[in-house]
C-alpha cells in the first residue's frame, strides 16, 4: 500500500515514462436544499465548520483559511492500492457559483512526489427553486467535477495488455469519486438541513 501526497505541478503531467498512466474523469450531480439561497450560501460560505463534519470519517487538516488537506482511504486494483492525500482549497463565493481546486501540500514525502499527481477542479452552483411539493422556496445545489490523475505505475502491472490497464485505471477513478463526491453530497444535504432545524430530503439515487 502507497501513502500517496500530490506532488509539485507538472511533475508526471508531461512524462513520457511507460509507467506513468493518467486517468481522467467527469462527474456531475446536484442537490436540493429546502431553504431560500441566501441561507444556503452563508452555510457554504461558512466551510470551516461543515467541511469537517461532513468529510468525516476522512481525515481532514487545515492548510490555512480556506484550504484543507484530505486523506481520501484506501482504493487499488491489481493488489496496487493508494492512500491519496490530496490539497483541496475552496474558492469565495462568485455570484453563487463556488469553486474548489487543487493545491500542492508542503508536508508531501519528497520520496513520493515520483509516483502521483492530481488536478481536481470542482465547481457548485446555487440555483432558486420551488421544492417538489411546491409548497416551499428552496435552493438547487449543482456541482460538477473534472479530475485528473497522474500515477507511476508497478512495472510488473504495465506488462498487462494497454486496454485492461487503462479501463482498469478508469474503473478505480470512477470508484473513487462515486464513493467520496456521493457521500459527501449526502452528507452535506443532512447536515444542512439539521443545523438549521429543517426536515431533509430523501436520497436520491446517484447520477453516475
Amino acid at each position: 500500500m502507497l501513502l500517496l501526497a500530490r506532488p509539485p505541478a507538472e511533475t508526471l503531467r508531461h512524462s513520457d515514462d511507460r509507467q506513468v498512466r493518467c486517468y481522467r474523469s467527469t462527474f456531475s450531480d446536484c442537490m436540493e436544499m429546502l431553504a431560500p439561497r441566501d441561507p444556503v450560501a452563508v452555510y457554504f460560505d461558512r466551510h470551516e465548520g461543515w467541511f469537517r463534519r461532513c468529510a468525516a470519517p476522512m481525515e481532514v487538516a487545515a492548510i490555512d483559511s480556506q484550504a484543507y488537506a484530505l486523506r481520501l482511504g484506501r482504493f487499488g486494483n491489481f493488489g496496487f492500492e493508494v492512500e491519496p492525500t490530496i490539497g483541496l482549497r475552496l474558492l469565495p463565493q462568485q455570484e453563487g457559483t463556488y469553486a474548489i481546486v487543487t493545491v500542492p501540500l508542503a508536508d508531501a514525502d519528497p520520496a513520493l512526489q515520483e509516483l502521483y499527481d492530481v488536478d481536481f477542479q470542482a465547481t457548485l452552483n446555487l440555483e432558486p427553486q420551488t421544492s417538489e411539493n411546491g409548497s416551499n422556496e428552496a435552493t438547487s445545489v449543482s456541482w460538477s467535477l473534472d479530475l485528473s490523475v497522474w500515477i507511476r505505475l508497478p512495472k510488473v502491472i504495465t506488462v498487462l495488455p494497454e486496454g485492461l490497464v487503462h479501463s482498469s485505471g478508469d474503473h478505480l477513478l470512477r470508484q473513487i469519486v462515486r464513493q467520496i463526491s456521493r457521500k459527501l453530497t449526502w452528507k452535506v444535504q443532512e447536515d444542512f438541513h439539521a443545523s438549521h432545524g429543517l426536515v431533509c430530503p430523501p436520497r436520491k439515487r446517484a447520477a453516475f
